[in-house]
């Protein structure tokens, strides 16, 4: 570009007048903004959020505490505790998860060979103190009977690329 030409552009605000026309242009177009608590954007059924512990149609609980999610974890923010059954098998009388350590990595549901540890689509777990970011066995299960439609949707629908 010559010095004139330079000149020119500067002489007559180009530069200026196409920004304006390109904000004038956004300033007209419906707005993309989702009005929060009220709408929700779409999850992908991939979405890590809350952890759950799921159980079978029958009620029983699908954890078999072979403790693969404690060993792979990274942060170590699992704890499991079992112990054997009268009928022999084996059950968690502990199962707590440290949600403050916890990095939403997704190797416990990786890892998980029954599909008992997964993470849910709830992302509205805040909380005031970080005790309630402790959760036990009870609160996990909790969870899982709360939300297993949606968690067997997205576990169905994540199915192909397993």
């Amino acid at each position: 570009m010559g010095r004139i030409e330079q000149t020119l552009r500067g002489a007559f605000l180009m530069d200026f007048w196409g920004a304006f026309a390109l904000g004038m242009r956004y300033f007209f177009r419906p707005k993309p903004t989702v009005n929060y608590p009220f709408e929700k954007g779409p999850l992908s059924p991939r979405f890590r959020g809350q952890h759950a512990l799921r159980r079978y149609a029958n009620g029983e609980e699908r954890c078999i505490a072979c403790k693969l999610c404690e060993a792979v974890c990274p942060a170590q923010a699992i704890t499991i505790e079992a112990e054997p059954r009268a009928d022999g098998s084996r059950r968690t009388t502990r199962y707590d998860i440290d949600m403050v350590k916890c990095i939403y990595c997704g190797y416990c549901q990786e890892a998980c060979p029954v599909d008992a540890i997964v993470e849910g689509p709830n992302f509205e777990f805040a909380t005031e103190t970080r005790e309630e970011l402790y959760y036990d066995k009870a609160k996990l299960l909790e969870n899982g009977d709360r939300w297993e439609r949606e968690i067997a949707r997205n576990l169905e629908l994540d199915a192909p690329y397993r």
